[in-house]
Formats: C-alpha cells, structure tokens, sequence
C-alpha cells in the first residue's frame, strides 16, 4: 500500500472518528442545544449533574437528590420537538418535560417542576413514549394503551423521539413509531426541561441519561398523520377529536341528554333515579344505598366486539357496575344477566370481601375474576376513574382501570367455563357468551357519575 493511499484512510478514519454527533438542523427548525454549551437552560428543583459531553447534554443521578430537571429559559406554545436519548441501565428513568411550569415553594420549598413528561423508560414495563403529568396528576397514557409500541425504544442505543404539541393535543413517537395521543384543556404554554430521576441507593448514583440533537419547530406547523386505531386519552368530557371519530368511535353519552338509552323495564328512560346534569350520566341513589329507585338503564343499540372507555367517579360505600353483553333473554325482573365490569368502593363495602379471591373488587369481572390492581392506579373516593373494556373478534377480553390492564381472559373458553361452574352464574345456560348484547348500567342504590361514555366497534 502506497503512503498516499495510507494517508488518505488514516485522515478518514479520522475524521469518523472525531466527527461531531450533532446532527444537521432540520429545514424550519431551531437548536435548543448548540452541541457545546448549556446556554438558554437552567437547573431546578434537584441536584442530579448536568454536563457537556461530546456533542450530547449527559444527566447523572445524584443519590438522595428528587427528580432533577434542565429547563429552557424561554417557554415554548405549539411546536414540534424531536431529539435523541439514550440510556443504558434498565434500573434508571428519565423523560422530557413539555409545556411545563415550576412552583418554587413545592416540595417543602425545595421546588416543583409540573406538567406533562414524555417518559423515557428502559425497564421490562417498557413504557417510553407515554405521559405522565409531573407533579400533578402522574399518568395520563400509561403504554398499556397502546401496547404494541412498546418496544420502539430500544435500550444502550440513541432513540429517536418525537413530540407534537398543536392546541390541546400531544402526540408522541419513538424511533418514527406513534406512541401517545392525549387531548387536554390544561397547559398551552411552558418550559421544556430535560430530566433526571430521583435515587435513594448510593449505588444508583452514577447513571447517566445522554441528550443530544434538540431541535425545536414552532412556526408553520401542521398536525402530523397518526397511525390508525391507536387509543387517544381524551380529557374533555363527552367529546371526539376528528381522529376518535374517524377511527370509529362513538359517544354513548352525549353530555346533555338521555338519548340512546332507556330502562331495562320499558322503552323510555327512568323518570326517576337518574339524571344527566352537570355533563354526567349519574344514578342518584337511595338514601339506605341498596333500593333500586329508577332501576338500570340499557343502551338501545346491541353492541358485540367492542372497544369501549368510561369514566366513572363513586361516593362511599357505592355498589355499581357496567354490563356488557346483556341479553334480558331472561326476562327483566331483577338485574339482567350480564358480563359485569364491577364498580365499588373496596374499603368500605362488604361486597369487596365476598366471592372469591376479591372477584367483586373494582375492576373485577363480576364473581368471576379478580382484577389485578396497583393501589396508584385507584383514583380515591370522589375523583374520576377510566374504564376500557376491549372485546376482541376472537372473544379475547380485557379489563383496564386508569391505563392499565387489571385482568384478561377468553369468553368461553376452558377458564373462563370453569369460573362460571364456580360463580352465582353456574346455573345459567351459556352465560356471557351472547354474540352480542345491550351495555347495561346498574342501579345498587348507590350515586355514581358516568361520563365520557365512548364505544368502537371492531371487527
């Protein structure tokens, strides 16, 4: 080999070698990070190390340190936000905060960073992509909703993500895959921060979270496409964005009125019992919380398999419930038989304590099959929860509480069989298994407010 070609692989080797990671600025877009300096950021809240490193901004854990965030200077409205991250331990959390605020006197004067995170996370749950509400409300979009995007992200290697924020709507990617859509009236305007999470174990401290090409669009935006069929967390109530609607889905409540459903005993809705005040779907109760007094109420349409999402908020000691695939083939003197997604108040009422391993807890189906809870995932008496019931074309079935998946289980299959030969239904011919059936809203006795009522049909 001639010296000049040597010379001439040795400056190339070179020059790969000390090439920059910072990437070319997209047309219509702005650095945030000009690869070198932390210009145009600050730290807050917590002490987690924040330092330059060859082209990237690299986070590192503090022990004893709360969550730590590097925030932009200037405070950002619509725009698009696209960087890359890497992070290598699956023990360790980070995530980008957007349209965010910071309260000096939170946290006992230690300050707190709130508002919405795209969350950056390695471990098995593997949920990067999701929002979470930081300081406030935590999970938005857990990515049990949209579960085939879990493995976008991908663990010791630079991750490319995406954030979109157009009026009250953000959209999430990860490496190009549509991971999160959350529709929500709070935070048009806010900082965007970069952070750290908190360690308690001294051998925590040390792992680093790598930030490099932020860039930021905020003129001549445009809604980017998203996928079909993907789940949208949409907290106005009894709305649909143009997406819901063009991905099928329905309102079954409207806000307003008691159009689309009646009562179990007759073709019109209960002129007592219940109400739709306020943007609620509510049964008023009795005052010894166990009368029926309007008795329960049925959608007028038959639904089969089905993507359907409530919101639901109990008083104390409530006993309620959701049924789908209610048949009234078996007339309609008491409750009618149904698939029961139960709704109750655990602590304080006997019910949680009867059938069988806590198969009439919240979440459950009824006296069939407990639901899996995590106690952060339970909305306290008087807040508002979020069902999803999805009833697969194959019978497969899935009950989720706040975004997450409580239980599943086979309609009619061996398992199933088996817990109904166990339950109060083990005398009725083939219970549960109807191709189709009317949505059924209990009255226990018990106020409960139902609202943001949606239904997909799938096929």
């Amino acid at each position: 080999m001639n010296f000049k070609n040597t010379l001439g692989i040795v400056l190339a080797l070179s020059t790969t070698i000390v090439a920059p990671s910072f990437a070319q600025t997209k047309k219509g877009y702005t650095n945030l990070f000009d690869g070198k300096t932390l210009k145009g950021w600050k730290r807050l809240a917590g002490t987690a190390d924040y330092k330059v490193q060859n082209g990237n901004i690299v986070g590192t854990t503090v022990a004893g340190s709360g969550n730590t965030f590097l925030v932009t200077e200037k405070e950002y409205g619509d725009y698009i936000l696209e960087l890359d991250v890497k992070i290598d331990d699956v023990g360790n959390n980070a995530g980008v905060q957007i349209r965010s605020h910071y309260d000096p006197n939170g946290n006992g004067g230690r300050g707190k960073v709130y508002g919405k995170q795209f969350e950056i996370d390695p471990s098995d749950r593997k949920w990067t992509g999701g929002i979470y509400d930081e300081g406030r409300r935590e999970w938005l979009y857990p990515l049990e909703l949209n579960a085939k995007a879990k493995d976008a992200f991908k663990v010791g290697q630079y991750n490319h993500i995406k954030m979109e924020c157009i009026g009250d709507e953000v959209k999430t990617w990860v490496n190009g895959v549509a991971t999160a859509y959350v529709i929500d009236t709070l935070d048009r305007t806010g900082f965007i921060a970069l952070q750290v999470h908190s360690v308690n174990k001294p051998e925590d401290a040390g792992e680093k979270v790598y930030f490099k090409n932020i860039q930021i669009k905020t003129t001549g935006i445009t809604p980017q496409a998203f996928d079909k069929n993907i789940y949208v967390t949409n907290l106005q109530p009894n709305t649909l964005s143009a997406y819901e609607k063009a991905d099928g889905w329905k309102l079954l409540f409207d806000g307003k009125t008691s159009k689309g459903w009646r009562s179990v005993r007759n073709m019109a809705f209960p002129t007592k019992g219940w109400d739709t005040d306020n943007g609620y779907l509510t049964i008023q109760g009795a005052p010894d919380k166990s009368s029926q007094v309007g008795g329960d109420i049925i959608t007028e349409e038959r639904f089969g398999p089905m993507d359907l999402s409530f919101e639901f908020r109990m008083t104390e000691v409530a006993n309620g419930g959701l049924k789908y695939f209610t048949t009234l083939s078996q007339g309609t003197t008491g409750s009618p038989l149904g698939l029961e997604y139960q709704v109750l108040d655990d602590d304080k009422h006997p019910d949680a304590r009867a059938g069988r391993n806590g198969n009439r807890k919240l979440g459950s189906l009824y006296d069939l099959i407990p639901a899996t809870k995590q106690a952060r995932f339970t909305k306290k008496i008087g807040e508002w929860n979020t069902a999803r019931i999805v009833v697969y074309p194959n019978n497969h079935v899935e009950h989720y509480l706040n975004g997450v998946k409580v239980l599943e289980y086979d309609r009619g299959g061996a398992a199933y069989k088996e817990a109904v030969a166990a339950s109060k239904f083990k005398n009725d011919v083939n219970f549960g298994e109807a191709k189709d059936g009317y949505i059924l809203l209990q009255d226990h006795g018990c106020r409960v407010n139902f609202r943001n009522m949606k239904i997909k049909k799938l096929e």
